[in-house]
């Protein structure tokens, strides 16, 4: 009978100071509460709403404008401003102005602020990223968050988990988003509801951080809780950049997983999730094929927007330009991320290119502002949803890919596989 416990059983265990079993109902302190310029005013009026004077731990609180940000209109500046001003009143360290932020699931992790072992909770269902550090984080309500800033805690059902087996490399111009996409396409869209996903085996050792970042980002799309990666020698590299020091850990061999895929690596193609939803995928060759016309292309976001991504898109890019039928946004995920692009030469490569470089921002991915589509409009985009109206009008269609298969795109005007003339 096995009796191993997996990573998310793990974390939750020792939050709890005893053994705990998938199933249960936990009320546990967090580690970091996160909210941003859509959710936490939310947030903090429900706060107030419930008589909440002060914060139970501000040091734990993170709030980071970064959808509306630079603010696009009077109602985000309001925003905004509700929210700089309760960080002020409540002594808020982590609070990101524009010139000083990025896209929140980018910086968390950049800036050491969430380490493996956490338990972190987001008014964002995007939250699930920081699993890449073997962290148990997840998405929460607005009132959820409300009620961490009063408490300081929130409630947990403990999650069973499903094993994705890792094993070989990826091939040439393959990585951590055409590997979600294809798991998401054999899951779909709720075949991880309330689980944990684990990923375990020897592939995984072939996976860049910034890969599982990518991976992690989008458990949330099979329906999963979290999506966990083993706290290994590249996570902990990771984490000694920032002065962290963690030890080894990973789920035992001998779990009860709910369910087991192997995945290998080599298997994986360029992939593309056509509309409306991220398990609606297909090959990139496939949809090579179809020549899939496209108006506008974006690479960034909190899902594809760290240097490995923007560094495969330049790559691609260098020497050419984009097809005169299509405008390529491209964001970088953090001021860091920003930094390094302009210092190795990625910046003036985008910009010769003919695409727009833009400071960190989450706006095009959800039809926010910088990148808003208009009627019939298609968009090949690098982010994590493509539903109906995701990036503005109803009558528009975002298809999503990775950077490698979006730059190309780019040059060519429709969807095109990576394997030819890349």
């Amino acid at each position: 009978m096995a009796t191993g416990q997996s990573m998310s059983e793990k974390i939750f265990s020792r939050k709890a100071d005893r053994r705990v079993s998938p199933g249960e109902y936990l009320m546990l302190d967090v580690d970091v509460a996160l909210g941003n310029d859509i959710t936490a005013p939310v947030a903090i009026n429900e706060f107030r709403k419930a008589g909440g004077k002060n914060l139970r731990y501000p040091d734990r609180v993170v709030l980071v404008p970064d959808h509306f940000a630079p603010n696009k209109d009077i109602k985000s500046a309001q925003q905004v401003k509700l929210v700089r001003d309760f960080a002020n009143e409540q002594g808020v360290k982590h609070f990101f102005e524009v010139g000083r932020m990025g896209i929140e699931h980018v910086i968390l992790p950049e800036m050491g602020i969430v380490k493996s072992g956490d338990l972190v909770v987001g008014a964002d269902s995007h939250t699930c990223t920081y699993g890449a550090l073997g962290a148990f984080a997840t998405g929460v309500g607005s009132t959820d968050l409300a009620g961490v800033y009063l408490t300081g805690k929130a409630w947990f059902k403990v999650p069973s988990a499903i094993q994705v087996r890792l094993t070989g490399k990826f091939r040439k111009g393959v990585a951590g988003k055409d590997l979600v996409l294809y798991l998401i396409h054999i899951l779909g869209v709720d075949g991880a509801n309330y689980r944990a996903m684990e990923f375990t085996g020897p592939g995984v050792a072939n996976v860049s951080m910034d890969s599982r970042f990518t991976v992690s980002n989008m458990a949330i799309e099979a329906g999963g809780k979290a999506g966990l990666f083993p706290v290994d020698d590249i996570t902990i590299a990771y984490e000694a950049e920032r002065g962290i020091k963690v030890e080894p850990f990973a789920a035992d061999e001998d779990v009860a997983w709910e369910r087991s895929i192997d995945i290998d690596l080599s298997d994986v193609p360029p992939m593309v999730a056509y509309p409306f939803l991220p398990s609606n995928g297909k090959s990139a060759a496939e949809a090579e094929k179809e020549k899939v016309k496209i108006d506008q292309v974006v690479i960034g976001s909190c899902t594809n927007g760290r240097i490995e991504d923007l560094r495969v898109a330049a790559e691609i890019l260098k020497g050419k330009k984009v097809a005169p039928s299509v405008r390529c946004i491209i964001f970088p995920g953090s001021q860091k991320i920003y930094r390094q692009a302009v210092e190795e030469g990625l910046a003036s490569i985008f910009v010769d290119a003919e695409c727009a470089f833009s400071t960190p921002t989450c706006g095009p991915c959800l039809g926010g502002h910088m990148g808003i589509l208009a009627e019939d409009e298609v968009a090949l985009s690098t982010t994590n949803r493509n539903f109906v109206g995701r990036m503005g009008h109803l009558k528009s269609k975002v298809y999503l890919a990775g950077p490698a298969v979006a730059a190309h795109s780019a040059i060519t005007g429709y969807i095109t596989d990576i394997r030819e003339g890349a």
